[in-house]
């Protein structure tokens, strides 16, 4: 079973994550028979089909505008790094949780690294889920450490709202 890190603990995930190969097509992939993690085009024409506490996934390129309406139905979000250099998702993950509000489990799925755990959660990222295989349950336990690489960040985020100089005004 695969392991991922939620709210700074290491945990079997339940969710089993579709991907969509080329030539699949949306309408017809088939389906797992418990909790999922579907793309965004899945979701969008089946979403009534999947099982119950099922979730969406988006890519980099996706709007989580086309979500909106439907967060509060959605247990959890998954955000796609498909490498690591691509930092579309953190954009993603402050917009679904500053501008949308959204409140569930959301999930870093993908190319995620050990080095980027503190920068995601002030994203708003409660779940890492780093590609299966790349680190072993102890190296996970371990890296639970790299969230508090950085005690007093200087800008603001989705985790601490004031910049260090308004904090550091306010505690004079």
């Amino acid at each position: 079973m695969a392991k991922l890190i939620r709210n700074r603990r290491v945990e079997d995930d339940v969710y089993t994550i579709v991907t969509l190969s080329e030539g699949d097509a949306p309408e017809t992939v088939s389906l797992p028979a418990g909790p999922a993690l579907v793309p965004l085009a899945i979701w969008k024409s089946r979403h009534d089909e999947l099982p119950e506490g099922s979730g969406v996934w988006l890519a980099g390129d996706e709007d989580p505008a086309d979500i909106a309406d439907n967060l509060t139905a959605l247990p959890v979000i998954g955000v796609n790094f498909p490498k690591f250099a691509d930092g579309r998702g953190y954009s993603i993950a402050t917009l679904l949780r500053s501008r949308y509000g959204y409140t569930g489990e959301l999930r870093a799925i993908g190319d995620v690294l050990r080095d980027q755990f503190n920068y995601l959660s002030r994203c708003g990222f409660d779940a890492l889920q780093p590609a299966e295989g790349r680190y072993s349950e102890a190296q996970l336990e371990a890296a639970i450490a790299s969230f508090d690489d950085f005690a007093e960040p200087y800008q603001a985020s989705v985790a601490v709202s004031n910049p260090l100089f308004r904090r550091a005004q306010r505690a004079a």
